[in-house]
């Protein structure tokens, strides 16, 4: 679960270099978007002359000499006669023109080239290659050479100088400079104030916001996009209340952030108050209806935007896809994917990488792989995806090549591959080359351990029965332990039956979360496994007591468009006589064919048949049932299931696999099972 949402982030709001405007601007936090005006802006979606310093459009221009003329700042120059200064106009014109065309493009080398040429500059001139050199992460020193070169600096001059501290984040130089400046103008202070926004700073920047001159609507989309990017809802709701002008971009900022703060109902009721709503406002509630658990709604969001002919862009369709994967609506994704090879979006790198994620969470790692040796170009949110895809199918060899692959190519792993490649060796039991990774994340890439690697840490050891090494990794982290740590730890205790470290990672667990009801389930299975009823009893008394409701295990599959949902005993699916029928046939040739059932999977306290009769039931077997009934012989039979697999639905579907000579593959809360002629991918390590 925590990949998922690792790979949500990076496919969505992969890091983008961004150059000065007053323009709209994309801010992403880990789930949602926040679209509000500001002082930069994608390079991609550059179409405004204001996004780079335009060419003049008269001949009333300062021409500043750059060839043999020592130019000064008290604006002494050398003047030609009024037909070779037109002359020179139109060339710098051009000049100005060919270097903002490269700079959009991306090609600063040849912007600079041009720059370089040109004879004879003007302030557009500087400002227009200065920009190029802003837009850059990692440009800054090169930015201040230029800036100090411009012999006669105005105020754009100065706010994309600035624009290029806060993109590369020198805060402290972005104050000085401001502090500096002889000349600021409304989007100096906007500049500042989406810059202190951006990172974090809310108090300075509602100081800057409270004594500014003059402000306008970007000021106050900074300041409320602020205070939802901060996670302060409240204040953002104050501030908006208090806008002379309550645009479009402010209302998605709040939308945004009553769906990060789970408040679907009034982000709904938002979107709908809104007479005009931008992209981003529908990108964020289809993402946002994704990552509540309302994958359907946000699928007929996309729908109805389609209707109205409103054109999906690659942040549509990664969240669609998502939405996909989410339900394993496979039939739905590969529409998805026919719709992007038609459109021009079929070459990009954010949707290319979704339909890769898309695919393998749908249980189709070969259509994943086929399409990520396609695509030709590949970052390392792409190759992420496809590490990550390996991992949790269980093909860890392959996971792990890739990224040797991955490092030959020269591509720096983040933090998320280790995620990734940790999982992979966590799903092999591949315990010491696992601690080795973890050691060279942080020596050799320099990348810090975060929640999200401890915890695969913690399941490596822990599965592979190393419990005491589980529990030091722990206490030895440099930040308090979360839910998901114990979680692992618990998991790992049921299978080696370890009721004393059990018992200290539910104690830890519930302090954390007293409502979480994973952690009473698997409390009681560790107690069920060693045959203790009465610490069963006391666990589902503690959860009475605590209004905890456990959550009921169901499996879902596709079977034509329809999606079919099954329940642990289901009494509700219409076709349940049928299917029960079946189950009763196959538990026959299951039992002649060795299968014994696994009597410590049930949690109640009941006798042999009764037991035997509830695991029968279980939803995963239900669907199992329903799809060799329905999908033709030969056809893989894909479930998906929101808990684990339990040790008796494992060993029955491997039976089932080989007496009915069908492949059914799994995927579970941790990863997927490929079960084929009596054998499961995962090698019965899970």
């Amino acid at each position: 679960q925590y990949q998922t949402c690792q790979m949500f982030y990076q496919l969505h709001f992969r890091s983008k270099v961004y150059s000065f405007s007053c323009l709209p601007i994309l801010s992403c936090n880990r789930h949602f978007c926040i679209s509000y005006t500001s002082f930069y802006r994608k390079p991609d979606d550059i179409s405004s002359p204001e996004a780079l310093p335009a060419a003049p459009s008269s001949r009333q221009s300062h021409l500043v000499p750059s060839n043999n003329v020592k130019f000064s700042r008290n604006g002494q120059f050398s003047y030609k006669t009024r037909h070779s200064e037109h002359l020179e106009i139109d060339d710098v014109v051009l000049s100005n023109k060919k270097i903002t065309s490269f700079i959009r493009s991306g090609d600063l080398d040849s912007a600079f080239r041009v720059f370089e040429s040109v004879k004879v500059k003007t302030v557009i001139t500087w400002n227009s290659i200065l920009a190029g050199f802003s837009r850059k992460y990692g440009f800054l020193e090169e930015a201040c050479q230029l800036f100090d070169k411009i012999p006669e600096p105005n105020v754009v001059s100065y706010n994309t100088m600035l624009a290029c501290y806060w993109r590369n984040a020198d805060i402290q130089a972005a104050k000085s400079f401001f502090d500096r400046m002889p000349v600021k103008d409304v989007a100096s202070w906007n500049t500042m104030i989406s810059g202190f926004s951006q990172n974090g700073l809310m108090g300075e920047a509602e100081e800057l916001f409270r004594v500014m001159p003059v402000r306008n609507e970007v000021t106050w989309n900074a300041m409320v996009a602020g205070y939802v990017e901060s996670g302060e809802l409240e204040s953002a709701l104050e501030l908006f209340k208090e806008a002379p002008v309550k645009g479009v971009i402010a209302k998605t900022a709040i939308v945004t952030g009553y769906m990060r703060s789970g408040n679907v109902e009034m982000a709904e009721k938002m979107f709908q108050e809104m007479e005009e709503k931008s992209m981003v406002t529908w990108n964020t509630m289809i993402s946002g209806y994704i990552e509540n658990g309302r994958a359907e709604d946000g699928m007929k969001l996309v729908k109805k935007m389609m209707g109205l002919g409103i054109k999906v862009n690659d942040s549509t369709l990664s969240s669609l896809l998502l939405g996909c994967s989410n339900l394993s609506a496979l039939k739905l994704g590969k529409q998805v994917h026919q719709h992007v090879v038609k459109s021009p979006l079929y070459l990009d790198m954010t949707v290319g990488t979704s339909l890769i994620s898309m695919y393998s969470k749908c249980g189709v790692l070969e259509d994943a792989w086929k399409l990520f040796r396609e695509m030709p170009r590949k970052d390392v949110v792409t190759w992420n995806a496809m590490i990550s895809g390996y991992a949790q199918h269980g093909e860890s060899d392959k996971a792990l090549n890739l990224f040797d692959e991955m490092r030959r190519k020269g591509i720096k792993p983040d933090w998320i591959t280790f995620v990734g490649v940790l999982s992979a060796c966590n799903h092999a039991g591949l315990v010491n080359l696992g601690i080795q990774y973890f050691e060279q994340m942080q020596n050799n890439y320099g990348v810090k351990p975060k929640p999200d690697h401890y915890t695969c840490m913690v399941d490596l050891l822990g599965r592979a029965g190393k419990l005491n090494e589980a529990v030091d990794l722990i206490r030895k982290m440099q930040f308090k332990p979360h839910i998901a740590l114990f979680g692992s730890l618990l998991g790992a205790c049921r299978i080696h039956r370890n009721l004393e470290v059990a018992e200290f990672a539910a104690k830890n667990l519930l302090s954390l979360e007293p409502t979480n009801a994973a952690g009473y389930v698997q409390l009681a299975n560790v107690y069920a496994a060693k045959n203790q009823w009465e610490g069963v009893s006391k666990v589902r008394k503690s959860m009475k007591e605590n209004k905890v409701i456990k959550t009921p295990g169901y499996s879902w599959m596709e079977v034509g468009r329809v999606v079919h949902e099954f329940r642990s005993g289901d009494r509700l699916h219409p076709d349940l006589e049928s299917i029960r029928m079946k189950l009763k046939d196959l538990e026959k040739k299951m039992k002649l064919a060795g299968y014994v059932p696994d009597l410590d999977s049930s949690l109640h306290d009941v006798g042999e048949e009764q037991k035997e009769q509830l695991l029968l039931w279980h939803s995963e077997k239900l669907a199992i049932a329903f799809g060799l009934m329905k999908l033709p012989p030969g056809m893989p039979i894909r479930i998906f299931k929101n808990l684990r697999v339990c040790g008796d639905c494992h060993q029955a579907t491997k039976v089932i696999s080989a007496i009915e000579n069908r492949e059914i593959i799994v995927r579970d809360t941790t990863r997927f099972h490929h079960f084929k002629n009596g054998t499961c991918s995962c090698g019965d390590y899970w």
